[in-house]
């Protein structure tokens, strides 16, 4: 392993370490929701109306976990800071074993 790839995963761990900041940022400034990742409901609040095509494919994809959380919707914050360090290594890990597959692919290809 290069220096180079020492220090982009050190940099990834950190960024998932500091991910529950994530959680207690909006809270203490009174941000509400993340930009962009409104429920029909909510859009619904802010617009008067949820665009058709929202409404028809809003259900076709459910989260495997809700909010980053596995301790329920109750949970204190060190139980969703937790969930929220696991999402992201997973999150990491699936990626760079995509990553991984798709450049080991496209080798054989070249050969």
């Amino acid at each position: 392993m290069t220096v180079f790839h020492k220090k982009l995963w050190l940099g990834l761990a950190a960024m998932a370490v500091l991910s529950p900041l994530g959680i207690y940022l909006p809270q203490k400034f009174g941000a509400g929701e993340a930009w962009g990742e409104w429920a029909p409901e909510a859009l619904k609040k802010l617009l008067g109306y949820v665009p058709e095509g929202l409404e028809k494919l809003s259900d076709i994809w459910k989260a495997p976990v809700q909010d980053y959380n596995f301790f329920g919707e109750g949970a204190s914050f060190g139980h969703q800071a937790v969930s929220y360090i696991i999402s992201a290594f997973a999150g990491m890990m699936a990626a760079g074993l995509a990553i991984y597959f798709i450049a080991r692919m496209i080798r054989k290809n070249e050969k």
